[in-house]
């Protein structure tokens, strides 16, 4: 898919939630094993600073993912999402729900996702994005890709692009 700044911003402004996958986008997609075989995951402090920036600027915020983990939800329950559904693999009736939930269109959601199971979803949002690191289906797939990598940076990148073109945007009606 390939957008002009112009077209891109158009899309950026109706935003009124953020929702990601976890793992590939708020983690490197890495998983650690201790010995007694507990799962480990590494989260990318700015990512959640990213989350409490939107949530304070009065954006919804959510995760999508098809693993079940705990670690997954205490991640997402710590950034205080709005929503968070784990262990779903048709993540395009998920935003459905969520949609009917808040009563907004899939146009004015944006979706960072960086696999295959995510493409359906992606194509469905009216702003998807992916880490520079996705895998090339869904690079051709998405709006926007990102220059930070998935649990580097990419969520952060997403994050500060809708706040500062909202901010723009408020400043320009304001004047």
């Amino acid at each position: 898919m390939s957008f002009n700044k112009k077209e891109m911003l158009s899309k950026i402004k109706k935003i009124k939630i953020l929702l990601t996958d976890i793992d590939g986008v708020l983690t490197d997609g890495g998983m650690y094993y201790t010995e007694d075989g507990m799962v480990m995951k590494k989260f990318f402090v700015k990512d959640g600073m990213g989350a409490m920036l939107l949530k304070k600027a009065g954006f919804l915020t959510g995760a999508i993912s098809t693993d079940v983990s705990l670690i997954n939800r205490t991640r997402a329950e710590r950034l205080k999402m709005d929503f968070v559904f784990l262990g779903v693999w048709e993540k395009e009736k998920t935003l459905d729900e969520i949609c009917e939930q808040t009563k907004l269109l899939p146009e004015n959601v944006a979706f960072i996702g960086d696999d295959v199971n995510d493409l359906l979803i992606l194509q469905k949002v009216g702003f998807a994005a992916c880490p520079v690191d996705a895998v090339d289906e869904v690079k051709k797939s998405v709006h926007y890709k990102c220059k930070n990598k998935g649990g580097k940076g990419a969520y952060r990148e997403v994050a500060d692009l809708i706040l500062k073109y909202h901010h723009r945007n408020s400043n320009e009606k304001n004047n």
